[in-house]
């Protein structure tokens, strides 16, 4: 994922230039925020594909010489359940009524904001240690391959 995350950190500097140069150039509030916008999803994803990069290092997609095999298997852990992303979505209501109505509530509703995008990367980050083996580790035994295959449909 490193390859990912610096696409995504270039496209944030880019918005963020780009929010700048508009911003000083124009004097115009409604384009500067888009392009301040832009900016921040970009940065919200660079930083996640990051954090998953430092966590689980190199993929066998970011090697030049990875074999196909080596990509078989379960995809992922999808979380069944989740609090943050209606956090997320309260905290940016309320930091949107913060920008009309006051910056006591633009400040609340950022640092909710904040709080929920931090819960929502690290929600599982200390799942890896609970992870169990690969079926890689397990193949001098047979019981990996056997359980790999026994899980899949026909």
């Amino acid at each position: 994922m490193r390859t990912e995350a610096r696409l995504f950190t270039g496209v944030a500097a880019f918005f963020a230039v780009t929010a700048a140069g508009y911003g000083w150039f124009s004097e115009e509030p409604a384009g500067t925020a888009a392009l301040t916008v832009a900016f921040l999803m970009a940065a919200l994803v660079a930083f996640f594909l990051h954090v998953q990069y430092r966590k689980r290092g190199l993929r066998a997609q970011d090697r030049g010489d990875a074999e196909v095999l080596e990509t078989a298997g379960p995809l992922d852990f999808f979380p069944p359940h989740s609090p943050w992303p209606v956090t997320v979505a309260l905290g940016a209501v309320v930091l949107a009524l913060g920008i009309v109505y006051g910056l006591w509530l633009a400040l609340i509703g950022f640092g909710v904001l904040a709080l929920a995008v931090l819960g929502l990367v690290f929600q599982y980050a200390g799942r890896e240690a609970q992870r169990p083996n690969s079926p890689e580790e397990d193949s001098g035994s047979g019981s990996g391959a056997a359980s790999s295959t026994s899980t899949r449909s026909p």
